[in-house]
């Protein structure tokens, strides 16, 4: 398992965040930036697969008014 695998949700956000500011900074060399954008890449992808995983645990825990499991759809926010 790698590091970002390893990393809650929130602790992928806060170290995303960190790597935006240095990248805006505009101060870190080449490589470094490029291993910076690679590390986000991953983190990204971390954390959409965690909000995944979160989104079907939740579709499996929502039941309807006389208990039996009911599906809904997600609104996302960004209509």
């Amino acid at each position: 398992m790698n590091e970002q695998q390893s990393m809650t949700y929130e602790q992928s956000v806060k170290r995303l965040d960190e790597i935006v500011r240095q990248l805006e900074r505009g101060d870190v060399p080449l490589d470094e930036s490029l291993k910076l954008f690679q590390e986000g890449t991953a983190l990204v992808q971390s954390c959409q697969a965690l909000l995944d995983r979160a989104e079907l645990e939740i579709v499996k825990l929502s039941k309807g008014a006389d208990g039996a499991p009911v599906e809904t759809e997600f609104a996302d926010g960004m209509d």
